[in-house]
Formats: C-alpha cells, structure tokens, sequence
C-alpha cells in the first residue's frame, strides 16, 4: 500500500481558535497519514503550538473538528486524548529530576498501563510493566544512564528521556514540539536519529526550527503562517514553493540547497 493509500490517522478541518478577540488559529485543516512524518513550520507566532495545544485536548477549540483515527475529539481531556493512542512532548524538558532515568520511564509505563502507586503492590514484581521499562530504556540509548538522577543529566540527554517518557505508553500518534531546541549541530544530530528511531512505524507530527532535522526526517512538511496552512507537500516541493518562500523560509535568510 502507498503512502497515499494509508488511512488518516489525524485530521484538523476547518480549525479556528481565538483568545478573547484575538485570532490564532484561522481555519486551519490538516490530514496526517499511518505512518507519515510530517513536519509543521512557520514563523514565530503562526500558532503551531496553539495547534499541538489543540490537538491533545489542552485548549478548547473555538469551532472545527479534530478527528483521531475517525473519533472527533474536540473537547476531550488530554487524559482522554492520550488513552485514545496520542501522546505529546512539549518544549520544555518535563521529567522528574530526583528519580533515576529507569524510574522516570516506569513512572511514565506504570501510568500509562493504569497503575496507581500503592504500599501493598510491589511494583518489583510487576514483570511486563519492567520489561517495558527497559524496552524503552534500550530505545532512547540511556542504558549507561539507567541509575543516574534524571535532572544530572545533560540537556540533551533530558530531551532524550523526556521522548522516552513519551513514548513509554506506546501510543501510535506522537506529536513533539521542537524536541531539538537549544541543542548543539551534533546534539541535533543525533536527536535526529533518536526521533527517527522512536517513531518507526507510528505517525508522527513534529514542530521544529532546524531545517536540517526537517528536511532530513519529513515525508511531507506543512507550513503555517498566521494560523492557516498555506502549503503541505514534499520537502522537494516545498523547497520550491514560492509562496512558501515569501511568507517564511525566506524572511529568515535561508538557504535551502539540494
């Protein structure tokens, strides 16, 4: 089956969000694909985040739909959002910096499998629930960390486990908001890999500054501008897109070789 032929997995249709009377997002409409990852851009201010805020039930919508695999889940909680298989990274590293990094991505499993902490269960024996722990553990490549507080880690090695604590529940639509900021060029590197690891075959939609990690990952980039996306297509085609070029790639100086 082609990419094209793929059921959607998440669709935004005519999305409209405001703050008082301010507009943010201004009917904005999106189908991502099983399987597909898809960058969103745009410049400062476009609303991509109003968008993710959205999308995981944390905003109420103004009016439009939001569709999760054919369910309408505008007006959900993001507890609800997330038990329908969508979870969500922020741009602010969120972890428990006392724990050790294996105990963070249990917490995250062990909330995601629907456990509550309790004295008389011992969560040692709790073998799938460990199991998956170090799946995830293995995945994020944290093994030589498993002991260490999660807040001694590095900045890049947090963003690492916060992907980990957001993929712990093994939801199938992973939204991440700019999981590179404020990394180096080589951080970013292999950020990149991490990211393309912890989405193969899940779809996935990303919020990201870095060209390079977008046109390196992306099977399709949308582009927001001023709430509404003016272009969705191939990072080729988009490359090219003169109306792309003059409402953001442009306005910042970049170059975008092939």
């Amino acid at each position: 089956m082609s990419a094209t032929e793929q059921p959607i997995v998440l669709e935004l249709r005519n999305l409209h969000k405001q703050f008082g009377d301010t507009p943010i997002i201004r009917g904005a409409d999106l189908q991502l694909r099983q399987g597909e990852r898809m960058a969103l851009i745009g410049p400062n201010g476009a609303g991509k985040s109003t968008l993710f805020n959205l999308i995981s039930g944390r905003n109420a919508v103004t009016s439009g739909e939001i569709l999760l695999h054919g369910r309408h889940i505008a007006g959900l909680s993001p507890f609800q959002v997330n038990r329908l298989g969508l979870a969500r990274s922020f741009q602010i590293t969120n972890i428990f910096p006392q724990l050790s990094v294996w105990e963070n991505l249990r917490v995250a499993v062990l909330a995601a499998h629907g456990h509550r902490h309790a004295f008389w269960r011992r969560l040692a024996a709790l073998d799938a629930i460990n199991r998956r722990t170090d799946e995830v553990l293995r995945l994020c490549g944290l093994q030589g960390q498993r002991e260490m507080p999660g807040g001694a880690l590095g900045y890049a090695g947090q963003r690492a486990l916060e992907l980990g604590v957001t993929i712990a529940g093994g939801a199938g639509v992973l939204l991440l908001d700019e999981p590179t900021a404020g990394m180096s060029r080589d951080e970013s590197g292999q950020a990149l890999e991490l990211i393309r690891r912890i989405s193969d075959g899940k779809t996935l939609l990303l919020i990201e500054h870095d060209m390079e990690v977008v046109f390196g990952l992306a099977d399709r980039i949308a582009v927001l501008v001023e709430g509404r996306v003016i272009a969705c297509d191939t990072p080729a085609a988009i490359r090219s897109n003169r109306a792309v070029q003059e409402a953001y790639l442009g306005t910042l100086g970049v170059e975008f070789g092939s």
